[in-house]
């Protein structure tokens, strides 16, 4: 089974794109961050046509996330337990947004996740952030104590930088999100739950490029999606590749895919 994750910045700008991925790559099921729509708004229609069926969930024009799965899919979940809430305006009643969303997928349960930014070291973005790290970690290793067979992927947009290597450069990023030590130690605090990044050792480049300042063909990027897999899992991914060539031309997220390959 081939499984991938990606970012794709609004579905409904970037359907054709997403569709001829799945085709060029024969993904079996993709993980989708940042729809940007409401279930409502979700163009089906050609992922129905290419055979897929989808889970969506969207609240409104930011965030969101979905499952396009052509291996059939289950038990499908839109947050995980204690998932941390959000207010942009103090004084009033957070709001579970629409970042988290899980489904079975020949046996294997897919999350599709967007990490919060965090917005700046100062920000309660960012208190967020971290919170909602460890909110997810917390969920994961009592699913693996549960179930030490799971077959579990913890897939998407984490929005942290794990290394120095991560980012094109250091420098520019001093005093910012996405690099801090507390966020890099949230991130690999999925391994002390028992799980396993596996496209790290597999596959090295960036999975986005902003949009300003000819950041692409600078080559001026970031490598901040992943998959985080349960040993159940990790034991059975024979490959991993990132979709580079899926930044070039008109239309393009701003991130690129990340494809998993699992044997049977």
């Amino acid at each position: 089974m081939r499984i991938a994750t990606w970012n794709i910045n609004s579905v409904r700008t970037r359907v054709e794109r997403v569709i001829a991925v799945l085709e060029r790559h024969s993904i079996d099921v993709l993980a989708m961050q940042e729809i940007k729509c409401r279930p409502d708004q979700f163009p089906l229609a050609p992922f129905e046509k290419a055979g897929y069926e989808v889970a969506i969930h969207g609240l409104n024009q930011w965030n969101g996330v979905a499952i396009a799965s052509r291996v059939g899919m289950s038990n499908i979940r839109t947050e995980f337990p204690g998932q941390p809430g959000w207010s942009s305006k103090p004084g009033t009643d957070t709001v579970i947004e629409a970042r988290a969303l899980s489904a079975t997928c020949q046996g294997v349960d897919i999350w599709s996740l967007y990490v919060p930014n965090g917005r700046e070291l100062t920000h309660p973005h960012y208190t967020y952030k971290l919170q909602w790290l460890d909110a997810l970690r917390t969920n994961a290793a009592h699913w693996l104590e549960s179930d030490p067979n799971l077959q579990l992927a913890l897939m998407g947009d984490w929005n942290v930088a794990l290394r120095d290597e991560d980012v094109w450069d250091m420098e520019a990023f001093r005093g910012a999100t996405h690099v801090s030590q507390p966020e890099r130690d949230a991130f690999t605090a999925f391994e002390t739950a028992g799980l396993t990044e596996v496209t790290r050792e597999r596959v090295t480049n960036y999975t986005f490029w902003d949009y300003q300042q000819l950041c692409f063909p600078k080559n001026k990027g970031m490598r901040i999606d992943y998959v985080y897999a349960s040993p159940a899992l990790a034991s059975r991914v024979t490959g991993a590749q990132i979709d580079r060539d899926e930044r070039k031309g008109k239309g393009a997220s701003d991130h690129v895919p990340v494809i998993v390959d699992l044997a049977e």
